[in-house]
Order: structure tokens, then sequence, then C-alpha cells
């Protein structure tokens, strides 16, 4: 695709069909996402990327933890309750999700299967999990440059037909991967890409966030009126 219609195409999947991804097409992507800028040159990032057996073990311990009420183990630090705009960003596009998959507000099952289903990674045939040599911490210039290769991941990704989703949920418990996974311990865990094929029947992957106007958030400086 052409660049401008590759990001404004490209969203967010949660539905996947059942269908391997080949490991030769994870590399071109991986090839193409590692051209992301990065502070000094540093390319602080390393990808672990998880398929088959191991992937689903993951899954079913992160998710059985996570529903008998297991206390996150995140490695970096995290925010808490969004508030605010983010609140409200947060919100409705979890409004449009349930809308698209028909969960009413007072549907308590649906609404846990859907959070399940997150710690599950939607069930994506493969998890690539991001991380940052452990050394660069503190500081937020390493998760800087991560998300540069997070974001050329997703959007290489959807270039050859395969839907992502950034999700953190999948690794609440980051011990459980760093275990399965066997994640050297000199580098620190920050989050997952779900990738896979996207299932067009899912109703979920029809549904695209909104976007600020850039008047809310852009200013302009020593420019003429």
């Amino acid at each position: 695709m052409e660049f401008e219609e590759l990001v404004q195409s490209r969203r967010s999947v949660r539905g996947f069909k059942d269908q391997p991804v080949p490991r030769s097409v994870i590399e071109e992507i991986i090839e193409v996402a590692k051209r992301a800028p990065s502070s000094m040159n540093s390319q602080p990032w390393h990808v672990h990327v998880l398929t088959g057996e191991p992937l689903e073990r993951v899954r079913q311990r992160n998710m059985s933890e996570m529903q008998a009420g297991a206390r996150p183990k995140r490695e970096i630090v995290t925010h808490g309750e969004y508030e605010g705009a983010h609140r409200y960003r947060q919100v409705d596009i979890a409004k449009k999700l349930f809308a698209a998959m028909g969960i009413a507000r007072d549907d308590k099952d649906m609404r846990q299967d859907w959070v399940l289903r997150g710690f599950r990674q939607f069930d994506a045939p493969v998890s690539l999990v991001l991380t940052y040599d452990k050394i660069l911490d503190p500081g937020a210039v390493c998760h800087f440059d991560l998300g540069a290769l997070c974001y050329g991941i997703v959007l290489a990704a959807w270039d050859r037909g395969l839907g992502t989703v950034i999700n953190g949920q999948g690794i609440m418990r980051s011990d459980i991967v760093r275990e399965v996974a066997a994640i050297p311990e000199d580098e620190v865990i920050m989050t997952c890409v779900a990738m896979g094929y996207p299932d067009d029947g899912f109703p979920a992957n029809a549904v695209r966030s909104d976007r600020e106007p850039n008047a809310h958030f852009v200013r302009y400086i020593g420019f003429p009126d």
C-alpha cells in the first residue's frame, strides 16, 4: 500500500483465523520494523516470537491467574485508573466494541468473557513479546524507542494482510511469560503484539477508534497566522 493508505486503513484486530503465520513472513515484518529510529542508534529492543504450545501455555496461565484474582506482575511502571479525557476515550472505544459484539451494558458474563479474551491475547496464533535491555532503566527513552519498533511491526504486518493488537493484557503476568519463553533476566518485558490473519466475520474487527482533531493537541509557534 501507499504509506498514507496503510496508516489510515490500519485498525486493531481482536478476532483471528485459525491459520498459522509463516515464520518467513514474521521475519520480513521484523526486518522492516527494525529500521525504526532509536536514541543514539542504541537499538535497545528484543523480540520474542511465540506460537503453538508455548503461546497456549502463556495464554491459559495468564488468563487463569487473572481470573482467580491474582495481582498483575508487569515489569514496567504503569498508571492507575484512567481519568478525564483519557477515561472518556477508553470508555468510547469500549462502547463501540461492545455494541459491535452485541454485549449489553448489564451482561456481566459477556463482559467478563471479553476481558478473558484479552488475557488470552484474543486467541491470536502469534505473540511478539517486546523487551528492552534492563541496563537502560530507569528512563523513558528506551520505552520511546520500543514504541517506534512496535508501530513499525504493526504497519508492516498490516501491509502483508496480517492483523495485530498491542495487548498489555496478554502479559499482565510477565513472570509467566518470562518463564515459558525463557526470556533472559537482563531484559525488561514491556508489552506484546498479538498477530494473525484477521477473521473478517468477527464483528469487533470492523470497529475503528476515533482520533481527536489536530486543534485539540497541536500548537504552532512562530508561524504566520
